[in-house]
């Protein structure tokens, strides 16, 4: 089922949010405006770059000194949205997750030292009295995407770009080329209307569970972001785990559309069906974390 590949990873998916230049105060709008007109703007690849090259020191940097300047840039209706990286506020978020996922201790303080541990604990404790109201542009999922990602989202959204061998390669260099694209992008306001949708047909069919908390969760960030925003769902470095074959006929968005819509119409057999597809699909994702 994987493929090699010589570009970075990784095996992490990703949720964004591109605000409009009017969601941003001065001077940062500003900056922004003049980022957008840069005639190349760095990728995800080179986000991914940076951020390892801070693990290479002895003692590793696990959260930038100082914030990222950078963004992602996209357009909407032919205005320019901005989705900044904020490097040093993930990094504080990423490693809260790190410990809060019960690692062994040894292992921890192996990966991160406790002195680095305390430091950047100390630094992110201070960073929020100044900035309590502070939230990431982009959320990460490390072998998977959520299944309530796709709540947000409808086929119609997938935007999918094979993978091309190296300018002048043959087949043989496919795996140097241009990695495929697998991503899906709609607006706010729809992102909004899905969700709402979804939650109220599992409100009124099952009881509350992880999926229902899930949305919830999503929701109440999503409310954080202008109302003209674009919202993206991008397999990020998933795509070198699976086949272009996979990618290609990948539909989880659709599949769990039609599960909501059984679930609504009292269809529950259908719903769990759909669901059960779907869980089964990214649990075997998850579970090549622990191929050998």
């Amino acid at each position: 089922m994987s493929v090699a590949s010589s570009v970075l990873v990784p095996y992490a998916s990703y949720l964004r949010v591109y605000e409009p230049l009017a969601a941003f105060p001065e001077p940062e709008r500003s900056h922004w405006a003049r980022y957008a007109r840069r005639p190349r703007t760095p990728g995800a690849q080179e986000e991914l770059r940076r951020s390892l090259a801070d693990l290479l020191p002895t003692p590793p940097v696990p959260v930038p000194v100082h914030e990222s300047g950078e963004a992602f840039v996209a357009h909407l209706d032919g205005a320019v949205v901005i989705c900044p990286w904020r490097t040093r506020l993930r990094g504080w978020l990423a490693l809260e997750e790190l410990v809060a996922e019960g690692y062994p201790g040894p292992v921890l303080d192996a990966m991160l030292p406790p002195v680095v541990r305390a430091q950047v604990a100390a630094d992110h404790e201070r960073w929020l009295a100044r900035n309590p109201d502070a939230r990431p542009w982009i959320r990460t999922a490390v072998w998977q995407v959520p299944v309530r990602w796709f709540a947000l989202f409808g086929d119609e959204d997938r935007q999918y770009e094979p993978g091309a061998p190296k300018e002048g390669a043959g087949a043989e260099g496919a795996g140097a080329g241009r990695a495929p694209v697998l991503r899906y992008r709609t607006t706010m306001a729809q992102a909004r209307r899905r969700l709402a949708r979804a939650l109220r047909a599992l409100r009124e069919s099952i009881d509350d569970g992880p999926m229902t908390e899930g949305l919830i969760e999503v929701g109440r960030w999503l409310e954080e972001f202008h109302p003209r925003a674009l919202v993206e769902l991008d397999f990020g470095g998933l795509v070198h785990v699976v086949s272009e074959e996979w990618l290609a006929e990948e539909r989880s968005a659709a599949e769990l559309a039609a599960g909501l819509a059984a679930l609504r119409a009292g269809d529950g057999e259908a719903a769990s069906d759909a669901y059960g597809r779907l869980a089964e699909r990214w649990r075997a994702i998850r579970d090549l974390r622990f191929a050998n």
